[in-house]
């Protein structure tokens, strides 16, 4: 049995430092926290009692009696998804981020989250993470970079493929230096160009400004659009810029409905592709590109405390990220 300390959320908003008990399974690990990445989604669990965090990163400190892949001192990470039945069809293929026993960040194991000192989780579903890459680096990875990596690997995007870039925030930058490394061009848009300088340097090849445009004027067309901004962009603007047969991938999490021009996805055969968080094998090769081509999530530290916490959640909240919130345990 071992107790450790955890960061809550409330009905109020605030965070609320708390204790979590937990027993060792024979398929899990014990880790020891050093790091957890800020995502947007654990703001909207802020005002749930439960713990926050799901960009976690550490060090092994004990394994169960059946873990043969890891071993006391290994560098780990997990991300959204904790566990799966691993017998169902979306499991055996591959796909068990589908899998209807599924359990995720916000809807299992309300005990515990990267906002924490330890957590105790199933070996399945812990990632080892290469020498190369820093734990401070690698926990925005753990979702940011799987999450978009996922949608860039799983739907086929080739080095030949223009790929648009809507938002340069903690998704958006990370998108940017995946798709460059892939061989594909770069287009970003964001609504001012106060971000181009550092869009380019990430590997954008064009960077076009949306505020109070009535047209986009781009180089060629969009064969995959990722809408990486909390709200949703001016259709119009956009639909008129995708390659036929293009496909729109919304990535941020709305409770909002989607809406959208109808007539323009049928004339252009074009295609509105969900995607939610990369499975195991799919975030094994976003871990190993990461660190052949050494990309590296632009972060800003703070203390694993109630008061880093909140003041990271509040700029965050308030759009001023640059742009992943690091938390490190000191």
């Amino acid at each position: 049995m071992v107790e450790f300390t955890v960061f809550k959320g409330s009905k109020e908003g605030k965070i609320i430092e708390s204790k979590t008990t937990r027993e060792l399974g024979p398929d899990e690990v014990l880790i020891k926290v050093t790091h957890s990445g800020l995502c947007g989604t654990d703001e909207h669990y802020k005002h749930q009692d439960m713990v926050l965090g799901h960009e976690g990163a550490g060090l092994i400190e004990e394994t169960g009696s059946s873990v043969k892949n890891f071993r006391k001192g290994d560098s780990v990470g997990w991300g959204y998804q904790h566990d799966a039945c691993g017998h169902c069809k979306q499991c055996l293929t591959g796909h068990e981020t589908l899998c209807a026993e599924r359990k995720l960040y916000g809807y299992a194991n309300h005990d515990q989250g990267s906002f924490a000192h330890y957590g105790v989780w199933k070996a399945d579903f812990v990632f080892k993470i290469p020498d190369s890459i820093p734990r401070e680096y690698a926990s925005p990875l753990m979702c940011g970079g799987a999450t978009v990596w996922n949608v860039l690997s799983s739907f086929t995007a080739k080095p030949t493929d223009r790929v648009g870039i809507i938002g340069v925030g903690g998704l958006g930058h990370l998108a940017i230096q995946f798709a460059a490394k892939m061989g594909c061009q770069v287009v970003v848009f964001s609504g001012t160009d106060s971000k181009k300088d550092e869009a380019m340097k990430l590997g954008a090849s064009e960077f076009i400004t949306t505020k109070g445009a009535t047209e986009l004027h781009v180089s060629g067309p969009i064969d995959h659009l990722l809408i990486t901004t909390s709200f949703q962009p001016d259709w119009k603007l956009f639909l008129p810029i995708m390659a036929p047969s293009g496909t729109l991938y919304p990535l941020t999490v709305s409770n909002d409905d989607l809406k959208i021009p109808y007539m323009p996805i049928i004339a252009g055969e074009l295609k509105i592709q969900g995607s939610l968080v990369a499975a195991r094998h799919v975030q094994r090769d976003m871990l190993a590109f990461a660190a052949h081509h050494q990309i590296r999530p632009v972060i800003q530290k703070f203390p694993m405390t109630v008061k880093g916490i909140t003041e990271s959640m509040k700029i965050l909240d308030e759009g001023k990220m640059r742009y992943r919130g690091v938390l490190v345990v000191e």
